[in-house]
């Protein structure tokens, strides 16, 4: 089940991404459900995913520990 919800987070961010304090929101919303190495993997993907959206890697904060 963990699985999904990762994935779900994924396209959630993907389809807020036109808006950096959405993003954000959402973000700081998957911190509370995610467990610790599925955030690992969520960090990954963002790292990737804000590649060619560098106004979104400020929202990066909300993961990392």
């Amino acid at each position: 089940m963990g699985r999904q919800i990762l994935m779900y987070t994924k396209s959630i961010l993907e389809r807020v991404s036109f808006d950096v304090v959405l993003f954000c929101k959402e973000l700081e919303k998957a911190t509370r459900v995610l467990l610790p190495f599925e955030l690992d993997e969520l960090r990954e993907w963002l790292l990737s995913y804000t590649e060619e959206k560098p106004e979104l890697r400020q929202c990066i904060i909300y993961i990392e520990n």
